[in-house]
């Protein structure tokens, strides 16, 4: 039963991203980013891991798919149209491509056995986020507000220089 929940969610997650790098309007891309998200607090909660998709779903799928609407909003991103008609997309491709390949190559490489799954408690995560990942993740959160801000500053600068 597991297993079509997994291919249900794994469809999601995948074509939520696909959607993301297929659509030309941002606003979809934002909204196709949250079904991704969903998807993937989905696959968290088979994992048994219940807080990681109640984190996902509350700072990624709520917080940032927020700002992300904000920041679009705030740079006027309807003057940039073709913004998504990139021409290094090829590359992009093959760098997917073989960053897929790395993965595969590395999941069948591995002998762990994928059939177990360990619950991790509340105590033992919070304990590792806020002991051995504090860092990290305050740093994570400053990138965000530095680039919202940058966002902001960006759009104000040049509404200042069309009046």
């Amino acid at each position: 039963m597991s297993w079509y929940f997994f291919a249900a969610l794994t469809v999601l997650t995948v074509g939520g991203g696909l959607g993301v790098v297929s659509t030309r309007n941002v606003v979809h891309a934002a909204l196709f980013l949250l079904v991704s998200l969903l998807g993937v607090a989905g696959l968290y909660v088979l994992l048994l891991s219940e807080f990681l998709a109640l984190v996902q779903i509350f700072i990624y799928g709520g917080a940032i798919i927020i700002v992300l609407l904000f920041a679009i909003m705030l740079t006027r991103s309807r003057e940039y149209p073709n913004i998504s008609d990139n021409k290094q997309w090829p590359l992009a491709a093959l760098a997917a491509i073989g960053f897929f390949g790395l993965l595969t190559a590395s999941f069948m490489a591995n002998d762990a056995d994928f059939e177990t799954r360990n619950r991790v408690g509340f105590t033992v995560l919070a304990r590792a986020l806020f002991n051995d990942w504090a860092l990290p993740f305050e740093v994570a959160s400053l990138v965000l507000l530095i680039a919202l801000v940058g966002a902001i500053v960006i759009a104000q600068t040049e509404r200042q220089g069309q009046q």
